[in-house]
């Protein structure tokens, strides 16, 4: 407060750091409206202040989990690309499917994540060929490990020369679904497997419709709903296994698929759907598999365009070799 009532006194005062300027006589009431403002300026400020003390310490918080999130991420991305180089290293090689005996093999393989929940093997042990084709329920690393255990199962009866078909089915569901229990997984699978021998395919086991290719392409569908149940859900399917057989001249074959075909979306949100693969497969038969199964996948593809692929892709094109494609 002060007598000095000039515009340059108010200037200088406000230049040296007041924050107002009362200049006599003095009005008590404008007095106490001032001071009233000036205490409630104060009192707003330290709660600013204490807001923004608040703020930094939570975005330090935000900063350090962000810090941990990109390390945990590194850490799954590795662990996926583990599971992932794993997953891919127990499929069966191009050399390994050239090599069984009678059979020309094409097999397709794209899952929908790092890590697929897709199954396919062609395995041959003293003789014995074993086809398999499989879903797990879901992706990523969990489906992708229940893929492998269940391949080294596979292998491992085969090996072993557990038979027949019904009981190898059997054990190979009761390891997978004590395995389950014990790492507490909610997972199980679909799966068919096919004993292979001088034309006689037996079929067991609970997927997808088995496509059997016969002469000029016609073709018939095995519904194999009542083959099993699924694997991993019930410790004994005994009960539940049985068998189809069929039988295979030369020039003819079965496709097995995963529903990651039959299922793919285009942008309308039409499905690709089991006729069109059939009058895919059906037109190229005369082809060599790995022919059809290219016709095949360059179907699906254009048929989902830009659409994300929503789930894993598996094709397998079998064809029983003619005398004289045998021949060396």
């Amino acid at each position: 407060m002060t007598v000095l009532d000039s515009t340059e006194d108010k200037v200088n005062g406000f230049e040296v750091g007041g924050v107002d300027y009362v200049t006599k006589p003095i009005q008590h009431k404008e007095v106490l409206a001032r001071v009233t403002t000036h205490l409630r300026i104060r009192d707003l400020t330290h709660k600013l202040q204490k807001t923004n003390q608040a703020l930094s310490r939570a975005n330090q918080k935000i900063l350090t989990l962000n810090e941990r999130l990109k390390a945990e991420n590194l850490r799954m991305q590795a662990e996926l690309d583990v599971a992932r180089r794993l997953q891919q290293m127990v499929l069966p090689t191009t050399e390994e499917l050239e090599r069984v005996e009678g059979l020309d093999i094409a097999c397709f393989m794209e899952p929908a994540d790092e890590v697929g929940g897709d199954y396919y093997d062609v395995l041959e042990h003293d003789g014995r060929i074993k086809i398999g084709i499989g879903d797990v329920t879901g992706h990523g690393l969990e489906s992708g490990v229940l893929m492998i255990m269940v391949q080294m199962a596979v292998r491992t009866l085969l090996v072993s020369k557990v038979s027949p078909p019904e009981t190898f089915l059997n054990i190979l569901n009761r390891a997978v679904y004590e395995n389950l229990q014990r790492m507490n997984l909610k997972k199980n699978l679909t799966l068919s497997l096919l004993d292979y021998q001088k034309g006689q395919l037996c079929v067991t086991g609970q997927h997808e419709e088995v496509l059997v290719v016969r002469q000029g392409g016609k073709i018939e569908r095995i519904d194999t709903l009542e083959l099993d149940f699924m694997i991993g859900v019930i410790p004994d399917t005994a009960d539940y296994v049985t068998r189809q057989e069929i039988s295979l001249q030369p020039g003819e074959g079965v496709v097995l698929y995963t529903d990651g075909i039959t299922e793919a979306r285009n942008s309308d949100n039409q499905l690709f759907g089991l006729e069109r693969l059939c009058e895919i497969v059906s037109r190229n038969w005369h082809l060599r598999s790995h022919e059809i199964q290219q016709a095949v996948i360059e179907d699906v593809r254009q048929h989902i365009g830009t659409q994300k692929v929503s789930d894993d892709i598996t094709l397998l094109i079998i064809k029983q070799k003619s005398v004289q494609a045998e021949k060396p």
